[in-house]
């Protein structure tokens, strides 16, 4: 009996030495542990490395995890592995803390075969049911296999939470299957899956958008608003984007308006989708009012309000926007220059985005192909070929749309030859390449090459390409090719007016009126309506905008006062002789194209009389300049001694002494 009662006491003071040194071990840990962790969080891989292997051989899982999770996170994933690899042979056994992050280094270092061996771990280890695990694993095989392969782990996984099922739908979006994933999150609210989440919600939002489907978008709004998740700020900016995606600026406002906290992605979002949808002034009033409700814009904010501004009539506020870009530092950023670059190109200030490409420090393929349309749309296509040459020789990747940014160089510079070979670069061209080609044979009066290279790419029944060829023979006046060509046009496009107009004003123009008659009676009769024309021009910052023959302005009598006095001045100096026209025109004006009643010379007429001598004028037009308003406007920048910028739907026209830079190939 003594002897088993020792025995017991030898078995349980034995028991408590053990207990007494493990306890010391655990409390030596523990200023190690937190000194981890705290290394942890700074960042410092090597104090980190050495204050754990302090740890003597260390069992401890909680170090080990520490350890994985800094590396981790400071994107050291290759490290993970090899320090997991020295856990097992110091026989640490992993927890289901460990083996997730271990799975996610593998997934982010592209190690699929070692994930694949971590996964067989995971089987041994009894964690194959774990859901942190199981994620973890369905995220690996995801990005790697595709959504089937994660699909069917989280098939086989007998517990799905909010985190898989979000996860799983994440995926398919990757895969650009938008209508499983909103599919996915239906499943998972019948299921009754617990705690649908924020990013639950924003993922769904996200296919929504992708699908453009405002039906299925505003289901899932209400669902946000009924679990009090609508004013959540993740789930609030993924609304206003799904809005923004599928069209509804309207509904995107008033998401915006409700938020109770707007950070600089919803402004950005809701200014930005205002300036795709041509509310310039919209979106150039909200990136003020971003600023003066105290939320600094950051360089998405600033590229997104500056198309805005890539206009001629708003090329202030471009400035004003470029100066807030070098106070507050995000000039360097390249989209920034780069939407800078394309707002002074496109405001008529080629000058301005030249200097900005040349400081450039680093430029990508969008800088250069900026440029290279840039100089095409001022005349300059001679510049954007020696720059696309620039190009080639410093091996900056080439796409397709520097293809299309060097063949209109070409068209504008009429370098046949060299777009010929830029041509045979091309290794898939598409439409608009096919149609650029057209137009530079048929702008240098190659007409019957041009038919040859139509039909041996059978690529007659393309608008593109018809209005291509049209456009050379309105150069070189070839009324007959142009005559079928536009016959084909009505055939292909029967319910454009242009088209019924453009040959009746090409009739006209032959005198050829019963033939005139019948086509403006059948354009009544189908109940087409022509674009109207019309110019505007920023005076003062008040933009003031003129149609045809228009007597709607306060000055009208002085501003066709002042016409009139230049067209004397042009037939008594110049020799002037109105020239009939066949292009666009939005009235009854096929006996005779008088341009002193069309738009963009009223509003030639109006700057003229409102700006100071040798002010620069600054004018728009939404249709094509005919022949005799851009014959006209030449001739008075030489009367009046100025320099007059139009901008028409294609290029813009610097008129100087009596010179366009279009060569008057336009």
């Amino acid at each position: 009996m003594a002897v088993v009662v020792f025995q017991s006491l030898s078995i349980q003071c034995c028991l408590q030495t053990q207990q007494q040194h493990k306890t010391e071990i655990h409390q030596q840990r523990r200023p190690l542990n937190l000194q981890i962790s705290s290394s942890s969080k700074s960042g410092e891989l090597s104090t980190t490395h050495k204050v754990f292997d302090e740890i003597p051989h260390s069992v401890d899982t909680f170090a080990w995890n520490t350890l994985i999770q800094t590396h981790l996170g400071n994107g050291a994933h290759d490290h993970v592995i090899s320090i997991y690899r020295t856990m097992l042979l110091r026989g640490v056994h992993p927890d289901k803390h460990t083996l997730p992050r271990v799975l996610t280094a593998s997934r982010l270092s592209g190690s699929f075969f070692c994930g694949k061996q971590i996964h067989g771990h995971t089987l041994k280890l009894g964690f194959g049911s774990d859901q942190y695990v199981v994620t973890a694993l369905m995220e690996m095989y995801g990005r790697h296999d595709g959504a089937a392969a994660a699909r069917r782990l989280f098939d086989q996984s007998s517990r799905k939470n909010s985190v898989s099922w979000t996860l799983m739908a994440g995926l398919y979006i990757i895969e650009d299957k938008p209508n499983l994933a909103i599919e996915t999150f239906h499943q998972m609210l019948k299921l009754g899956a617990e705690n649908v989440d924020a990013v639950a919600l924003s993922t769904v939002l996200s296919a929504c958008g992708r699908l453009k489907s405002l039906q299925e978008g505003k289901k899932v709004h209400e669902i946000a608003r009924k679990r009090e998740l609508e004013f959540d700020v993740l789930v609030s900016n993924s609304l206003l984007k799904m809005y923004l995606d599928c069209g509804s600026i309207k509904d995107a406002r008033l998401v915006f308006d409700r938020m109770h906290s707007k950070d600089v992605i919803s402004w950005t979002a809701i200014l930005s989708g205002y300036v795709k949808n041509g509310g310039f002034n919209e979106g150039l009033k909200l990136f003020r009012l971003m600023n003066s409700e105290g939320i600094k814009p950051d360089s998405f904010s600033v590229s997104s309000v500056l198309p805005a501004c890539a206009r001629i009539s708003a090329r202030k506020h471009g400035r004003e926007i470029h100066a807030y870009t070098l106070r507050n530092g995000v000039d360097s950023n390249i989209a920034v220059q780069n939407a800078q670059i394309d707002m002074y190109m496109k405001s008529g200030c080629s000058e301005s985005a030249s200097k900005i490409f040349v400081r450039m420090r680093e430029k990508d393929t969008i800088s250069w192909t900026i440029m290279i349309l840039g100089y095409s749309l001022h005349g300059q296509g001679r510049l954007g070929v020696e720059l696309f040459q620039k190009m080639m020789n410093m091996r900056v990747r080439i796409d397709d749309t520097v293809y299309v940014a060097v063949l209109c160089a070409c068209n504008t510079a009429r370098m046949v030859e060299e777009g010929k070979s830029y041509f045979k670069f091309i290794r898939a061209p598409k439409i608009e390449h096919y149609s650029l080609m057209v137009s530079l044979l048929g702008r240098a009066g190659h007409f019957d090459e041009a038919r040859s290279f139509i039909d041996e790419h059978q690529i007659e029944w393309h608008k593109e390409v018809q209005r291509a060829l049209l456009a050379g023979c309105r150069i070189h006046r070839n009324t007959k090719m142009a005559k079928r060509v536009i016959e084909r046009l009505t055939e292909l496009e029967p319910l454009n007016a242009e088209n019924y107009l453009l040959l009746s004003n090409m009739y006209a123009a032959n005198a050829k009126w019963d033939v005139v008659k019948n086509l403006r009676e059948l354009i009544r009769d189908m109940d087409l309506r022509p674009k109207k024309a019309y110019t505007w021009i920023e005076i003062r910052n008040k933009v003031h905008v003129f149609g045809v023959g228009d007597v709607s302005h306060p000055r009208s009598e002085r501003i066709y006062y002042e016409l009139q006095s230049l067209m004397k001045k042009m037939k008594e100096g110049e020799g002037y002789i109105p020239d009939r026209d066949f292009g666009f025109h939005d009235v009854d004006e096929e006996r005779e194209c008088i341009p002193i009643g069309h738009s963009e010379m009223l509003a030639i007429s109006f700057g003229l009389i409102s700006t100071q001598v040798g002010t620069t004028l600054r004018i728009t037009k939404n249709l094509r300049v005919c022949h005799n308003c851009h014959s006209s406007a030449k001739m008075i920048s030489k009367i009046v001694g100025r320099e007059i910028i139009l901008k028409d739907p294609d290029r813009f026209h610097h008129f100087k002494d009596g010179i366009c830079s279009c060569e008057d190939f336009w």
